[in-house]
């Protein structure tokens, strides 16, 4: 019949499907394009559209993957991706399951950036304690550049309109593209074998993320970093951060920021020296002064003027003291005889053998009174303690049970102490001061001042 020449949409849908899963170019592919609808699903899976000037494909990243982004997707962000082309049979539309994305150009730039920040971070390399310091008059200037940018003029006009009698080493480097970044390496660690440069510039002008990227690489900050000489990082314009310039030990925002640091102006410079010129002259015109008018006095004095005299008076002076000297000692051996003498016989007086000998037999009579007036307390306290037994045997319920009495207990070890704790045909115990009797009930007899019970 005519009609057998019919198939179902999910017949064809599932055919085409199965064609584009046996296709092993479909199995693999990897695009370059621009986000856009892009969705988050709270489960995680993302779903976007691929799209470039001309055409656009669906697209999905199911949590698993989602989950490895080091960065979060966006509508107009630039990818490539890589993963498989299928079919939806529900819409009959085709799109692209993505196993991996990253961000296209710049964004690929940016991600190694930051992972070589954090890495050399992590290492110390940007820490202020390595930092050395830029000298305040340097004298021989190293510049680390292209021959052929705007850079070296500026640093030129810089350096000669503000410090004149510096002398300039210019490092020719390449700035950009393949070989760069070993180029500025190399030339940093020959200015370090140069033995009188005292600070070196490192740097090119502005220009793009993909222009200034040799100043990005490990190699130059590792070279930065191990220089010897204080490195001034000037790379880009004010707004360019690149790493040289986290490791450098100082950042000029421009390469004329660059040559204003590492060196002095002249101007203010000479205006220094002359403040502490006048300074220093004044200092010593002072200095001056005060020493004449120390001077004068000296010659003015007795002794500059009769010298003579005035080693006779303390020749006198001298004999005097001496004199004085002598007599303070003998007085003081007089007093220290005299108190020999007076502690010889008080020490003769006070007989210390006898006063021992008193003070043992003093010793020996307390101990033996002590001993006595111990043995009467005990004995006091003995005579005591018996007084008290007795008493206590006297009172004890046991004396009185001696004399023909019993306590009576039931069951439960309770004492009975009326009638009406105890019904006929109960159990109980009759203790007397001897033993114990097991005893039951047989009847209860009930009195006003006296309760009898028939065992």
């Amino acid at each position: 019949m005519e009609n057998d020449r019919y198939i179902s949409v999910t017949k064809l849908t599932r055919y085409i499907k199965q064609l584009m899963e046996t296709d092993a170019n479909l199995q693999s592919v990897w695009l370059r394009g621009e986000i856009s609808n892009f969705k988050r699903h709270s489960r995680g899976h993302l779903y976007l559209t691929i799209k470039d000037k001309n055409s656009r494909i669906r697209a999905v990243m199911f949590a698993g993957n989602a989950r490895q982004l080091a960065f979060e997707p966006k509508d107009g962000m630039k990818v490539l991706v890589q993963g498989s082309v299928a079919l939806y049979e529900p819409y009959g539309e085709y799109q692209i399951y993505i196993r991996d994305m990253e961000q296209d150009g710049l964004g690929r730039l940016y991600q190694a950036y930051e992972a070589l920040k954090k890495k050399l971070e992590e290492k110390g390399m940007f820490e202020s304690s390595y930092k050395k310091p830029i000298p305040r008059v340097p004298y021989e200037i190293g510049i680390v550049t292209s021959t052929t940018g705007a850079a070296i003029r500026d640093l030129f006009t810089t350096i000669k309109r503000r410090f004149p009698v510096a002398r300039i080493t210019v490092f020719p480097v390449l700035v950009q593209g393949t070989g760069a970044a070993p180029s500025i390496a190399e030339a940093i660690e020959q200015a370090n074998s140069y033995p009188h440069i005292d600070v070196l510039i490192v740097g090119r002008g502005g220009g793009s993320i993909e222009d200034l990227w040799a100043f990005n690489e490990e190699i130059v900050a590792n070279a930065i970093f191990r220089s010897q000489i204080p490195v001034i990082s000037a790379v880009g314009h004010e707004t360019d951060f690149t790493i040289a310039d986290f490791v450098a030990d100082k950042r000029a925002p421009t390469p004329t920021a660059a040559g204003e640091f590492a060196v002095p102006d002249r101007v203010d410079l000479q205006r220094r020296i002359d403040q502490s010129s006048a300074r220093l002259a004044q200092a010593m015109n002072s200095r001056i002064r005060e020493e004449k008018n120390h001077l004068h006095q000296l010659q003015q004095s007795y002794a500059f003027r009769y010298p003579g005299q005035l080693i006779l008076q303390k020749e006198q002076e001298c004999d005097r003291l001496v004199e004085r000297l002598n007599s303070a000692l003998q007085a003081q051996l007089l007093r220290k005889r005299e108190r020999l003498i007076m502690i010889e016989r008080l020490l003769g007086q006070s007989k210390p053998m006898q006063l021992l000998n008193r003070t043992k037999r003093l010793l020996n009579d307390r101990e033996q009174q002590l001993i006595r007036s111990f043995s009467v307390y005990r004995k006091e306290r003995e005579a005591h303690f018996e007084r008290l037994i007795a008493q206590l045997n006297s009172l004890s319920p046991l004396k009185i049970m001696g004399r023909g009495y019993g306590l009576a207990f039931d069951v439960d070890d309770q004492l009975i102490k009326s009638v009406h704790d105890i019904a006929p045909g109960d159990m109980f115990n009759l203790k007397m001061h001897d033993g114990k009797l097991d005893c039951q009930v047989w009847g209860i007899e009930e009195a006003n001042e006296h309760v009898g019970i028939d065992e």
